[in-house]
């Protein structure tokens, strides 16, 4: 069956919510309560709060059209997620910009921060659609880069949540910086601009 991706609007709340709530970390429950908050709230506050505290307010930035990203689709079932806004929208990015590097105005960054995939339906092209569709937006609002964060050595499907390294450079993305644990990289989105 045909991937189809949604950007995420108040209308697709319930179908984010259930997956989320069912499939988005069925072999990682430990994570199950981040609601994909974790970039919106720097340390210390994050261990600090529940997942339900996260949910009711995931809903409540997906109401406000304040926590963006994309759905994927099979069938009409939810099967992924990518989280993509601009540099500047993410509190734990910014918080830390020695590590991540300041959200410069004059360079228009959006960050992909995460990718969630349903079990079932990983290593089937789910995040290389998802990818595609957050950089066509992206030139669409006037980006100029696409940025994300590949983990260098992932051990495991959750350790690789920032999407793999092989994925980016299919897409155009190049080596922008490398830190300890994470490599940066960048794709220009000015030619995919209509």
């Amino acid at each position: 069956m045909e991937i189809e991706v949604h950007p995420l609007d108040p209308d697709r709340l319930q179908d984010w919510l259930a997956f989320f709530d069912r499939e988005a970390f069925a072999d990682n429950p430990e994570w199950a309560a981040c609601y994909c908050l974790f970039y919106h709230t720097p340390d210390p506050d994050w261990e600090a709060r529940s997942g339900a505290q996260n949910r009711e307010e995931a809903s409540a930035r997906i109401r406000s059209v304040a926590l963006r990203g994309f759905l994927a689709y099979r069938g009409g079932r939810p099967i992924g997620w990518c989280q993509a806004d601009g540099k500047e929208r993410f509190a734990r990015l910014a918080a830390e910009s020695e590590q991540w590097g300041a959200a410069l105005a004059e360079e228009r960054l959006l960050s992909v921060v995460c990718f969630v995939i349903a079990p079932d339906c990983r290593r089937q092209g789910v995040a290389r659609r998802l990818l595609q569709a957050a950089c066509r937006s992206g030139a669409a609002q006037g980006y100029h880069w696409a940025e994300a964060y590949p983990r260098k050595q992932a051990l495991s499907a959750a350790q690789a949540y920032h999407g793999p390294l092989a994925l980016y450079r299919r897409e155009g993305f190049t080596m922008h910086r490398e830190l300890e644990q994470f490599w940066i990289v960048r794709r220009d989105l000015r030619p995919l601009k209509p």
